[in-house]
């Protein structure tokens, strides 16, 4: 028999902000049911109260038609809700069936002891992945698995709970497509014995392939679902982006004519191919692209962070085939990449500090610096981006992420960089700094520096750049002008093939 998931007037709310608004939804059994929308939606804080991760300020949640309480991820598995993150759990030095059945394997005793009963463990989650018509050797070490059977076993971990709803995040963000082919295979199969599929995607190209249902959340709104066979990609953006509002780039913000970054025939096996494009001085050039289109990739590989295999860069007039993060940097190359907590701060070290990772070499005599000449450029750069904080002594975690942003963008400005590649800038901060950091791009091309803008959100690309290029499948498909089309009209150019 099929189950039902519902909420009635979800509410959450968190200091200054509301989260999710009055939403109720429902989700039917048998059917795989995606649920969208943009960043800061809410989706993410719905999914974490289905898994009884976060509690609602208010309203109800329903399984079979009655209500119950999850104040815990344990409270959500005993009501049968599963959920199988984006990020794996798994334990590579483990077996795929000591890792399906990890904090339950089952004991036996003998001579009075209490020993693991391993013919049962292997029986069990053998069992399970029978249940999923699966084949897999539950001896095997998840470490030696491929990223598509690792995800298969995180799917039967949450299985062996025998659950009656589960939630995908993002399950395909890391699998090539005929991996993908193999998930949604067993996604079917699941539905089909009458599993509630609640799947989380920003991969909007897949949802013809995956969803019956599209449900859309937008500003912590439920904005309504649609059948997936009557939806158009003109109609799933309406119901995700509504009316929007678009601030117009600054009139006098002109792109030069001088090339200052050639891209030609770029490859990276299994990433991207064939990638060419020209940055003109001055230039904020966009890149728009689906999650998985090689957007990041490719920016990585033009600072070095990762090796390409094809095609070359030319910069400033020298050709480079054989890219490493310092030389990009001599060559006046900045990258502020996605992950700034991880990637771009060192997060126990000051805002001081952090701002002058970067031009070290420049601010130090002999390979010495002094604390009084670091203050000097820091203070000139916390001036100049705005900065907010008490002490450029604190820890640089102590700032919101909208002031790390400008951080991590300040510490590459006293390299005097030509070219700046922004990589999801805007990721996690508020619309005020949003708006900062566009100003600082805009103050920057005043001044000659280009920048190469990669976002997820679109109605940003429009609202910034003096072009934007279309990548797709690891290539570029096209180039359109900001001021020609609106954000609708962008978003069904990067789902479709046209």
């Amino acid at each position: 028999m099929a189950c039902q998931l519902q909420t009635e007037n979800i509410r959450k709310e968190y200091p200054g902000t509301v989260a999710l608004d009055n939403v109720s939804v429902s989700f039917d059994g048998g059917k795989v049911h995606a649920l969208i929308g943009k960043n800061g939606a809410g989706k993410s804080t719905l999914v974490k109260i289905f898994a009884g991760a976060v509690q609602p300020t208010s309203g109800r949640i329903l399984v079979d038609g009655q209500p119950v309480v999850l104040r815990s991820p344990r409270d959500a598995f005993a009501q049968g809700i599963a959920t199988v993150y984006q990020e794996m759990s798994l334990v590579p030095g483990l077996s795929v069936a000591e890792n399906i059945l990890l904090g339950r394997l089952p004991h036996k005793k003998v001579l009075g002891a209490s020993v693991i009963d391993w013919p049962a463990v292997f029986a069990r989650a053998r069992a399970v992945l029978d249940g999923m018509q699966v084949s897999l050797d539950v001896r095997r070490q998840v470490g030696d698995l491929g990223m598509a059977q690792q995800q298969i076993v995180e799917i039967a971990k949450a299985m062996s709970f025998n659950p009656s709803v589960i939630m995908f995040d993002e399950p395909t963000s890391a699998l090539a497509q005929h991996e993908t082919q193999t998930l949604f295979g067993l996604i079917r199969t699941l539905a089909a014995k009458g599993v509630v599929i609640v799947y989380i995607t920003h991969r909007l190209q897949e949802l013809p392939l995956i969803a019956d249902t599209v449900t859309v959340v937008r500003d912590g709104r439920y904005i309504g679902t649609a059948a997936m066979a009557q939806a158009t990609p003109q109609t799933i953006v309406q119901m995700m982006f509504g009316e929007v509002v678009q601030k117009e780039r600054p009139a006098d913000l002109k792109a030069g004519t001088e090339p200052v970054l050639q891209v030609r025939g770029l490859g990276q096996k299994g990433k991207f191919h064939d990638v060419n494009f020209t940055l003109y001085r001055g230039e904020v050039l966009g890149i728009a692209g689906m999650l998985g289109s090689g957007r990041t990739e490719l920016l990585r590989a033009l600072f070095g962070a990762e090796a390409f295999d094809a095609g070359e860069i030319v910069i400033g007039g020298r050709s480079v085939r054989t890219v490493t993060p310092s030389l990009m940097k001599d060559l006046g190359v900045a990258f502020t990449p996605e992950n700034r907590k991880e990637q771009a701060l060192v997060q126990i070290l000051s805002t001081r500090a952090n701002l002058c990772l970067a031009s070290l070499d420049r601010i130090s005599t002999l390979g010495f610096t002094t604390r009084r000449r670091e203050r000097s450029v820091v203070n000139r750069l916390v001036a100049r981006l705005s900065v907010r904080m008490p002490d450029t002594e604190q820890p640089v975690s102590s700032l919101s992420g909208g002031n790390q942003q400008k951080v991590v963008v300040g510490k590459w400005l006293n390299t005097e960089p030509r070219v700046i590649l922004f990589d999801e800038p805007t990721r996690g901060i508020d619309v005020q700094a949003k708006q900062q950091i566009f100003q600082i791009m805009w103050d920057l091309s005043r001044q000659g520096i280009s920048s190469l803008f990669v976002s997820s959100e679109l109605e940003e690309l429009l609202e910034v750049c003096h072009r934007i290029l279309i990548m797709k499948k690891g290539t570029l498909r096209g180039e359109v002008q900001p001021g020609t089309l609106s954000v609708d009209e962008l978003f069904v150019r990067c789902m479709t093939d046209e």
